[in-house]
């Protein structure tokens, strides 16, 4: 079994065997020497909004177990990825705006491989005047059309 990268047209092929499937290849952005990974497991009950806005100091890769999570980032439509499904985010400058749940009545569990910039937390919450300092780079809200 082989597998492309259908999301940045790829001709990578990987061989794999029947038991494992790709489930998302991206390329980062650079990571300086120094910097460290962490895999987490978050397990919001239901209707749990997430984590306010935020940022992450590196790149992060997703995976949604159980579920379905309501994903945006700063320049993107709001999108909700559902079990089986992967998101991405590239850190640094760029505003997480959403990560809860999208469902009232059922839990989600989703795992995130997140690389730290050296020296860097893995998580920085956004303040009120940088929100209001951004809210043009933020996509239409789906209430707003």
């Amino acid at each position: 079994m082989s597998a492309k990268n259908p999301e940045h047209g790829s001709a990578h092929e990987v061989s794999l065997p029947p038991e494992v499937k790709l489930l998302q290849e991206v390329t980062p952005p650079f990571f300086p020497e120094g910097g460290s990974g962490m895999t987490i497991l978050v397990d919001w009950p239901p209707g749990h909004p997430g984590l306010p806005p935020h940022r992450h100091s590196g790149p992060s890769f997703g995976y949604v177990m159980e579920g379905a999570l309501r994903f945006e980032l700063e320049g993107e439509p709001e999108r909700v990825v559902e079990a089986g499904g992967t998101f991405w985010e590239p850190g640094g400058d760029v505003i997480h705006y959403q990560d809860g749940n999208a469902l009232s009545d059922a839990p989600t569990t989703f795992v995130v491989t997140m690389l730290c910039a050296p020296g860097q937390p893995m998580l920085t919450l956004v303040d009120e005047e940088e929100l209001k300092e951004r809210a043009h780079l933020r996509a239409p809200r789906p209430s707003e059309g």
